[in-house]
C-alpha cells in the first residue's frame, strides 16, 4: 500500500513535471502475482490492481487500514481488464469477463482474485469508505445501456457506461463506469468541468505501447498536463479539471467518491476561462 497525500492547488502550481507525476500519476498499477494498492487522501480512496497468475490473491487490509479485513469499513468496485477471471466473495464465486464489473459492499470479509483457464485475468479496483451494506452485484458490459455522446466535429464521439451509481448498482458513495471513444476520436471531455464535492480517478486503457493520452489537470485558470500510457491511472482532486486527448482513440474507467452522490453534480468551465 503506497501512501499518496492530498495536495493543495497552490502547491501544485509550483510542481515540476516529475513532481506532478509523483503525486498524481500511478504508473505501475498491475504487477504479476501481487495486489498492488495506493491509498489516496483525496476522500480516502484506495486504488488497486490485482494480477493473479500462479494462485489466487487475497484482498487484504494489511497494517495500513488498521481494520481486521479490507471491507470492514469500505465498499469496492472491481473491473476485470484482462482475460476471464473470478472474484470469490465469502465463498461465492463471481466470474468476470473482459471489462465486466463487480460491486462488493461493506462487511464482506474474504475476497480473492483468480484467473481462469490459462490465466491472464487483471483486476482493477477502486474502494471508498462506506456507512451501510449494499449487496454484491455483477454487471456484464455487453448487457449494459450507455449514453452516446459527442460529435465528429469536436473529435469526441464516445459511449459512456454508468455502472455503479444511483440509478444502477447501488453504493454508499462510490460511482464507477467506463467510456469508449470511437475510432478517429480522441477528446474525452472538453469543455472541462470540476466537481468540488468529490474526487475522481481515471484509468486509461486500450493504448498501444507507443501511444499516449495527454491528461489535462489543475485549476481551470492554472492548468497542467500529464502524459499517460496504457494501464496507468490519474488521481484527480476536487479542485482539478480532468480532461484529455490521445494520439489514438482509447477507453477509460472513471471512478468518483466524495460528499455528493449525484452524477450530474459538476461545475462546467467555459472555454474562455481555461488558461
Amino acid at each position: 500500500m503506497e501512501n499518496r497525500y492530498s495536495v493543495h492547488p497552490e502547491q501544485a502550481k509550483r510542481f515540476t513535471t516529475a513532481e506532478l507525476r509523483e503525486h498524481f500519476l500511478i504508473e505501475s498499477l498491475f504487477v504479476e502475482n501481487q495486489v498492488n494498492m495506493f491509498y489516496s487522501h483525496e476522500d480516502r480512496v484506495v486504488i488497486g490492481g490485482a494480477v493473479p497468475v500462479k494462485e489466487p490473491l487475497k484482498l487484504d487490509a494489511f497494517d495500513f487500514l488498521k481494520t481486521d479485513y479490507f471491507l470492514e469499513r469500505r465498499e469496492i468496485g472491481i473491473v476485470n481488464v484482462g482475460q476471464a477471471g473470478a472474484v470469490k466473495v465469502d465463498g461465492e464465486e463471481h466470474v468476470l469477463g473482459h471489462k465486466d464489473f463487480l460491486y462488493i459492499g461493506l462487511g464482506n470479509k474474504d475476497v480473492y482474485f483468480s484467473s481462469l483457464n490459462e490465466g491472464g485475468a487483471k483486476f482493477y479496483f477502486v474502494s471508498a469508505t462506506a456507512h451501510q451494506h449494499y449487496p454484491v452485484q455483477k454487471a456484464v458490459l455487453s448487457e449494459l445501456p450507455y449514453d452516446h455522446l459527442g460529435d465528429e466535429a469536436s473529435s469526441n464521439v464516445r459511449n459512456l457506461y454508468k455502472v455503479i451509481h444511483a440509478d444502477g448498482i447501488k453504493s454508499c458513495q462510490l460511482m464507477m463506469g467506463i467510456t469508449f471513444l470511437e475510432q478517429n476520436n480522441t477528446w474525452n471531455t472538453m469543455p472541462a468541468h470540476v466537481h468540488d464535492r468529490r474526487m475522481e480517478v481515471y484509468l486509461y486503457l486500450d493504448l498501444d505501447e507507443d501511444e499516449r493520452v495527454f491528461h489535462f489537470m489543475g485549476e481551470p485558470t492554472e492548468t497542467r498536463h500529464l502524459v499517460v500510457g496504457n494501464e496507468q491511472a490519474v488521481i484527480s482532486p476536487a479542485w482539478s479539471i480532468h480532461s484529455g486527448s490521445g494520439t489514438s482513440n482509447y477507453c477509460f474507467i472513471w471512478a468518483m467518491a466524495g460528499e455528493n452522490y449525484t452524477f450530474k453534480d459538476m461545475d462546467a468551465v467555459p472555454m474562455n476561462v481555461i488558461r
